[in-house]
């Protein structure tokens, strides 16, 4: 008799935890669904079918006896209820995540996946190596590393952190200022050599130029040793949002180009770019790692930053911030 109790009193307890964990499960698909837009875009972040995050939310709207979102073929739209869930959820979510970070893995021991979005120069190149050392020093942690130069929306896209690169920086975000990056203006010796001669600022107006289109297009900006600046307004033969690009073409002899100085600094030591007014440089990249304003940070995402602010400014070709931020 005391056993058939006890098995009831387990069996119970099973069930009782099996709800709990359910109705996270179906808070985190409502609110992936309202921060996608979509029912089809949260079953691609949650990488699970269509059917079954619309099962999950209607699952939700049953057990709240409530309807959470209108939908018609083209549009969706939160009711009333719809959106005092989301709100509640998002709490709620978020306070789960605490209590399972601190209660579940001993100490700030990072844990689980870490998305992180970077430039795709940086990404496949220069940040490989301290990624690599940070993956090694933290067995238990994953990466998702993802390329892509855009800002970044980091509910819909499910993204924890981002590296951004000369971008502004969205003021609802958190950024944190990592290092600059500096740049050279550079041109093949071939086309350097059947241009009129470059002795100011304002002779590079008479160049082919290949424009770097995410950082200038139509004109370009140069600062010298003692603070001076020249405003310069060019004509590229070339747009292009690819650091490779650039730096291929501009070898190619298709024009000058301001380009990250790391990207070319073996080809100006070798000979094949010869580097144009060196005492005119134009305004380093500021680098950042940016991320969304929350109440709590996991674990994984802020040893992530202590490692991105010891490593970034000694990474070959970067450098310290003027500021000294």
């Amino acid at each position: 008799m005391v056993k058939e109790l006890y098995a009831k009193r387990i069996g119970k307890n099973k069930m009782k935890r099996t709800e709990r964990i359910d109705r996270v499960d179906l808070m985190h698909t409502f609110v992936r669904i309202v921060e996608s837009g979509s029912l089809s875009a949260a079953a691609r972040l949650l990488e699970t079918t269509q059917a079954t995050v619309s099962r999950r939310l209607q699952s939700l709207e049953a057990l709240l006896g409530v309807k959470l979102i209108l939908r018609t073929t083209h549009a969706m739209k939160l009711t009333d209820d719809g959106e005092r869930c989301f709100q509640h959820a998002r709490r709620l979510l978020s306070a789960w995540s605490t209590l399972e970070d601190e209660v579940s893995h001993a100490g700030d021991e990072p844990v689980g996946t870490l998305r992180v979005r970077a430039p795709h120069a940086f990404g496949q190149e220069q940040l490989l190596a301290p990624l690599t050392r940070f993956l090694s020093q933290h067995p238990q942690l994953s990466v998702e590393w993802m390329l892509n130069d855009k800002n970044v929306d980091f509910l819909s896209a499910n993204i924890d952190c981002a590296i951004r690169v000369g971008a502004e920086i969205d003021p609802s975000t958190v950024s944190v200022l990592l290092a600059e990056v500096p740049r050279s203006v550079v041109i093949a010796p071939a086309l350097l050599a059947h241009s009129p001669a470059v002795t100011g600022p304002q002779q590079l107006a008479a160049l082919p130029w290949v424009a770097l289109s995410t950082f200038y297009q139509h004109s370009i900006s140069l600062t010298d040793t003692a603070g001076a600046v020249e405003q310069v307004t060019i004509a590229p033969r070339l747009y292009t949002d690819s650091l490779y690009v650039a730096r291929s073409t501009a070898l190619q002899g298709l024009g000058a180009v301001i380009i990250s100085s790391w990207a070319v600094a073996e080809d100006v030591r070798e000979g094949r770019l010869v580097r144009l007014l060196p005492d005119w440089e134009p305004a380093p990249l500021p680098v950042h790692l940016v991320y969304p304003w929350a109440r709590y940070y996991p674990a994984r995402l802020r040893a992530f930053l202590q490692m991105m602010r010891e490593a970034v400014p000694g990474i070959t070709g970067m450098r310290l911030p003027a500021t000294g931020a």
